[in-house]
């Protein structure tokens, strides 16, 4: 079965649509990254996913229930760790996941173990007596995520899960993601670092402007575009060396940047001298070349003609509406009400 699958998957906000038409699956154990600007769409898709935002048209099974007619199943299945921070700092990290265990009806001593086994799998047991608000950035990132599978859910969504952190920090964020991947957690990982999709990700869809452009492992990404690339720095006249370009037969692929043009050639270091002799034909300064192997941002640009930075609109998302599937505004935080007073009789 798969993790997620998604069939036509719509989200339209009055005149724009900020996810459109997306149907592709996640496979069960996978780690799955979307990897797209801001504005591209992805946290609308996960807030869907999640059962914070109803689809305008559409359907999506998570852990095999629909989003719409199970939402309640879905949200007993899935953890959710968004790019926000969320935890009370005023508790301890062990208050902050005792209060999430007691919401999710969990009882002693199933609670209190798992807490343990939590805070030992994030790396918090020596902290657990402290306030939130003295951890750093990457020690509540880490309670976060540790929160999220507290009921040790079938699928873990993060979105933008190291945003804000420092490099050391982040690398070890991806540490932890890793090993509960390998643990058997289906992991849906939004990011906009080529980096770390490129580093964690089993497979990554390329997401802009609501649509998905490709889906596939990082590697055979990158080998789509073919080539190498060589990055030209053009000062003027980029017009007339594009249309060189186009009609160069062993020029694979090209796509204009800020700076200049990236050109997709085979044997890019044989082909920089042909390159500027081209641009030396129209009368186009090159003010630099860089030579490399495709990376995910090569590709990105070359399947949608922007780069990570810049790609992506601004949208205009309300805030989500915390919808059930029978019109109930039921958030997940708020739906175990009752076991949380039967619990603490």
């Amino acid at each position: 079965m798969d993790a997620i699958r998604t069939d036509g998957l719509t989200k339209t906000f009055d005149e724009v649509t900020a996810v459109d038409d997306l149907s592709f699956a996640v496979e069960d154990g996978e780690l799955f990254g979307l990897l797209g600007p801001n504005g591209a769409g992805k946290s609308t898709l996960i807030n869907m996913l999640v059962t914070l935002l109803r689809p305008s048209s559409g359907t999506a099974t998570v852990d095999g229930h629909d989003i719409i007619e199970e939402t309640d199943a879905v949200r007993d299945s899935i953890g959710v760790v968004f790019q926000e921070p969320a935890l009370d700092e005023d508790l301890t990290g062990e208050e902050n996941l005792a209060f999430h265990a007691r919401l999710y009806g969990m009882h002693e001593p199933r609670r209190s173990e798992r807490i343990n086994e939590v805070l030992e799998l994030v790396g918090l047991g020596g902290e657990r007596d402290q306030a939130v608000g003295t951890y750093s950035g990457g020690m509540q990132r880490r309670l976060e995520i540790g929160r999220g599978l507290l009921h040790e859910p079938a699928v873990l969504f993060l979105d933008e899960p190291t945003v804000g952190l420092d490099a050391q920090t982040r690398r070890d964020s991806w540490e932890y993601i890793q090993r509960l991947n390998r643990e058997g957690v289906s992991i849906v990982l939004t990011t906009h670092y080529i980096e770390e999709a490129e580093q964690l990700c089993d497979r990554v869809a390329i997401v802009d402007d609501g649509n998905v452009s490709a889906i596939d492992t990082p590697a055979a990404l990158k080998e789509s575009l073919g080539g190498d690339v060589v990055a030209l720095g053009v000062d003027a006249r980029l017009d007339s060396l594009c249309g060189r370009l186009e009609r160069s037969p062993w020029v694979l692929e090209y796509a204009t940047t800020d700076d200049g043009v990236n050109v997709t050639v085979e044997r890019g270091r044989a082909r920089v001298a042909d390159l500027v002799r081209l641009a030396d034909d129209v009368d186009a300064p090159i003010t630099s070349v860089d030579l490399h192997r495709p990376d995910l941002e090569t590709v990105f640009l070359a399947l949608t003609g922007t780069t990570l930075e810049v790609g992506g609109r601004d949208v205009d998302v309300p805030a989500p509406s915390l919808e059930a599937s029978d019109g109930r505004a039921e958030d997940s935080t708020r739906r175990s009400r009752a076991a949380v007073t039967e619990d603490e009789r």
